[in-house]
């Protein structure tokens, strides 16, 4: 993978640490840049690259972050359910394009600032829904994924819908199963504004492959509908983040 974004400084560990910074792992300005790089931005970004491109690329903004973030709570920097409000207000954004020469040019953004851009070659696909022919990862997989990687946030409406949208994408119905993994994160969404134990992401998405009434290769399509339905139930439309 090509990106051409900058390598991290590392700082002294002798000493007393500064955070690790968006600038010092990305070409970015303005406020992001000051921000410290927090798990729950890192988290953000897993999810958004497990569920547009299947998996979370090695070397990439998401693995970038991760680390970072992870320095960052080791040494009391930042705490775990921090995050950064310019990345979770504008959020964090994986697009996909086709140049002429049949390649996808993948675009990761942060805020509305680009932090990763590079192209891959053509990949095979098992139908005209976009389902990768090897190594596809299931619908049930890219939540129990975002389970991993935000399972200590409380539910909101704007989770509710996106897991609401993948599950009908999963079996094919219009309407949301008893006891499913939609009904509960829909519940949960409805009640946690008042309750003090609140129902977090990784209570409803653990062992969602065994939850869901049936399960399907993640497509593009399927990714876009989940990410859209996010977008229209979020309480700030500037997101353009799946998770």
């Amino acid at each position: 993978m090509s990106q051409g974004q900058p390598q991290r400084r590392r700082p002294d560990q002798s000493e007393v640490q500064e955070p690790i910074k968006y600038r010092d792992v990305f070409n970015v300005s303005g406020e992001l840049a000051d921000r410290p790089v927090a798990p729950r931005d890192a988290a953000t970004a897993q999810a958004a690259e497990n569920l547009v491109l299947g998996e979370n690329p090695r070397g990439g903004p998401a693995a970038v972050m991760q680390s970072a973030a992870t320095y960052n709570e080791r040494f009391g920097l930042v705490g775990h359910l921090d995050s950064t409000k310019v990345a979770r207000e504008e959020g964090v954004t994986v697009t996909e394009t086709i140049n002429p020469d049949g390649n996808r040019v993948v675009t990761e953004n942060v805020a509305g600032q680009v932090v990763a851009q590079y192209v891959e070659p053509p990949v095979p696909m098992a139908s005209p829904g976009g389902a990768l022919d090897r190594d596809a990862i299931t619908i049930g997989e890219a939540l129990e994924a975002s389970a991993l990687t935000a399972g200590d946030k409380p539910i909101e409406q704007s989770d509710a819908a996106a897991i609401q949208a993948a599950e009908m994408r999963a079996t094919g119905r219009n309407e949301i199963a008893p006891g499913g993994v939609a009904g509960v994160a829909q519940y949960a969404a409805s009640v946690n504004p008042r309750d003090v134990n609140k129902t977090k992401l990784g209570d409803v998405l653990e062992d969602a492959t065994e939850k869901l009434p049936a399960d399907k290769p993640v497509t593009r399509e399927d990714a876009k509908a989940v990410i859209g339905a996010e977008i229209r139930n979020s309480t700030g439309h500037h997101s353009s983040r799946s998770c």
